[in-house]
C-alpha cells in the first residue's frame, strides 16, 4: 500500500495556462501522501521555452516558479510564486505556468481571421488607439506593433491549486484524484508577462502501477480563462497520456502525449511529446528534468525544464 501510494508519476502538466502544464513535472512526482514526518515541501523548477507559438514571430519565456506545497492525508495544496522573463512582441504571452498565442498571428488589422475582406477587428495587432477595439494598445495587452519584440521581467501569475484523492490504488483499480486552480492576475499584462485576468480549472488524474516498473497515467480538464478586454480569449480543454518506467526504485524515466485547445479561434491547438526523468536522492531531496517537442504550429519549438524539492 504504502509503494502505491508514492507512485512517482512525472506528469507535466503545462499545465501548462493549462491545467496541466510544464511547469507542473515536480508537482506531479510522488503523488499520495508522503509520509506523516514530512508534510511540507518547497521547490524550484524554472523551464525555458521558445517557438513562434502560431504567429510569425518568435518569443521565448524563462519561467522560474517557487512552489510551496502542503499534504494531507487524502490530498495536497499549493502556493506557486513565479518570475518570469519573456521576449516577445506581445501576441504570445505568459497565461499562468504556459506561454500562448493571445492574438491573432499576422498583426494585420483583419483581426484574428487574418484575411481581411471586413472581418471583426479583435482589439489585437490592429493599430494604437483602434475605434473598434476601444484600447489604446497594439499587440495582445501590450502597445507593442507586430514583431517590435520587447525583453521584460518581473512577477509572474501566482497560482493556487489543490488535489484530492477519490480512489486510492489497489489490485486492479487506479489511483483517481480531482485537482482545482485558480490563477491570480498578478502578472503586470502590460509588459507581455501575463494576460491581466484571472483563470479558474478543474480536472482529473489517473494512474496505475503495472508491475514493479510500469506505470500509465491519464489526466484531463477544463480551464475558464479569464478575456481581457478586446481579446476574445476561448475557455481550454486539456488532455495528457503517457507511461513511465523505473530504472531503478528511484530513478524514473517517462514520456507522454499533451494536447489543449487553443484560446485563439482559428489557432492550431498546442500539442507536444515531453521526456522527463525525474530522481530521488533521499527521502528530502528530489531532481527532474525534462524536454518537450512541439507538435503543432501552436506549441512552443522546444521546452527545456530542470528543477528541485525539498519536503520535510
Amino acid at each position: 500500500m504504502k509503494k502505491q501510494w508514492s507512485v512517482v508519476c512525472l506528469v507535466v502538466g503545462f499545465t501548462v495556462a493549462s491545467g496541466a502544464g510544464l511547469a507542473y513535472a515536480a508537482d506531479k512526482t510522488d503523488i499520495g501522501p508522503p509520509p506523516s514526518e514530512r508534510n511540507w515541501q518547497i521547490g524550484f523548477n524554472p523551464s525555458y521555452s521558445r517557438g513562434n507559438y502560431g504567429t510569425n514571430t518568435t518569443s521565448s519565456f524563462f519561467y522560474a516558479p517557487i512552489s510551496i506545497r502542503r499534504f494531507f492525508k487524502d490530498g495536497d495544496v499549493a502556493i506557486v510564486i513565479p518570475f518570469v522573463t519573456a521576449m516577445t512582441d506581445g501576441r504570445t504571452t505568459q497565461a499562468g505556468d504556459n506561454a500562448v498565442q493571445v492574438d491573432d498571428g499576422d498583426g494585420s488589422n483583419s483581426g484574428s481571421g487574418g484575411g481581411g475582406g471586413g472581418s471583426t477587428d479583435d482589439g489585437g495587432c490592429t493599430g494604437k488607439g483602434s475605434n473598434v477595439s476601444g484600447s489604446d494598445r497594439v499587440c495582445g495587452t501590450t502597445t507593442r506593433l507586430a514583431g517590435q519584440k520587447v525583453t521584460t521581467s518581473g512577477l509572474g501569475d501566482i497560482i493556487l491549486r489543490g488535489r484530492y484523492y477519490l480512489v486510492e490504488e489497489k489490485d486492479w483499480v487506479p489511483l483517481i484524484a480531482i485537482t482545482g486552480r485558480l490563477k491570480l492576475p498578478t502578472a503586470d499584462e502590460s509588459k507581455g508577462l501575463g494576460t491581466g485576468k484571472m483563470d479558474e480549472g478543474v480536472g482529473a488524474e489517473v494512474s496505475k502501477l503495472l508491475g514493479d516498473n510500469w506505470i500509465t497515467f491519464l489526466d484531463g480538464g477544463f480551464n475558464v480563462i479569464g478575456r481581457p478586454e478586446g481579446l476574445n480569449l476561448r475557455n481550454q480543454w486539456w488532455y495528457d497520456i503517457g507511461g513511465g518506467y523505473y530504472f531503478s526504485k528511484n530513478l524514473l524515466g517517462s514520456v507522454y502525449f499533451e494536447e489543449f485547445r487553443s484560446l485563439v479561434s482559428g489557432a492550431q491547438n498546442i500539442r507536444d511529446v515531453f521526456l522527463g526523468m525525474s530522481y530521488r536522492a533521499s527521502p528530502e531531496w528530489r531532481f527532474n528534468g525534462g524536454v518537450a517537442v512541439g507538435l503543432s504550429n501552436g506549441a512552443p519549438d522546444q521546452v527545456v525544464s530542470v528543477g528541485t524539492s525539498y519536503r520535510f
